[in-house]
């Protein structure tokens, strides 16, 4: 899944400073199509380029359009930005349900202008509309603000998706066979030190073992390392006493 399909497309922006700005939050997140529609300042100037910093190649690359159509003619999914559901006709969504959205195919993401944002008949232009959400009583974003919060936002998602998943070594679980034999070279050590006391409770006491070890999914490697202790342990007593006897 490439970036190269996203485009983030200004529609009429006003001020040099943002058009800079956004070209810097498009290469930020390494995309690379900037599309400006009927910008006010003269495209490019070295106001625009100052505040752009190391992404005048964004704004060299990026394409000039006199109206809406025009601009979105070979994009595939059109996703219009507002602060405010108006058009009932277009589809809303949220920066959540950007995960749903094909982006196999070319997309575009459409900011209004500083001043009034997207009209009803732009946005009608749009298969979405899509609002981020910030506080209800002060709505209003920076227009490369809201850029970057949803090319930081797609961004993760073509990563997500383009992340192949680590398929694990296969861990062979212990069968009961091996699980019993090591629990036995358990209990037999704890025979020897007199572990089972009062001997009336020996029973409960060896089932409540037995269930700690089968709960545990030991695999066949970790059957065998708990063996070796426990062999290693008798082995030890076994010296010890025999040093002892000599």
């Amino acid at each position: 899944m490439s970036k190269d399909k996203i485009s983030f497309i200004l529609h009429k922006p006003q001020l040099s400073e943002n058009i800079g700005a956004c070209a810097r939050a498009i290469k930020n997140f390494n995309f690379k199509k900037l599309v400006l529609i009927n910008p006010k300042p003269i495209f490019p100037n070295d106001k625009i380029l100052a505040t752009s910093v190391g992404a005048k190649d964004i704004i060299k690359q990026s394409k000039n359009y006199d109206n809406l159509e025009e601009a979105i003619s070979k994009i595939d999914i059109v996703i219009a930005t507002s602060a405010r559901f108006r058009n009932k006709n277009v589809k809303h969504i949220n920066l959540h349900d950007l995960k749903e959205i094909n982006f196999k195919k070319k997309i575009g993401f459409l900011f209004g202008s500083e001043a009034s944002g997207l009209s009803n008949e732009e946005i009608s232009y749009a298969n979405y509309t899509l609002q981020i959400p910030t506080n209800p009583d002060f709505k209003s974003l920076n227009l490369s603000h809201s850029l970057i919060i949803i090319a930081q936002y797609v961004s993760s998602i073509i990563k997500l998706r383009n992340t192949p998943f680590k398929k694990s070594k296969k861990i062979k679980s212990a069968s009961k066979k091996e699980i019993q034999s090591m629990l036995s070279l358990c209990v037999k050590n704890l025979d020897e030190i007199n572990f089972f006391r009062p001997k009336e409770k020996r029973p409960k006491m060896l089932e409540n073992l037995r269930n700690i070890f089968y709960k545990m999914d030991l695999s066949v490697k970790e059957t065998r390392i708990l063996s070796g202790v426990f062999a290693s342990l008798g082995k030890k007593r076994w010296l010890t006493k025999l040093r002892v006897s000599l």
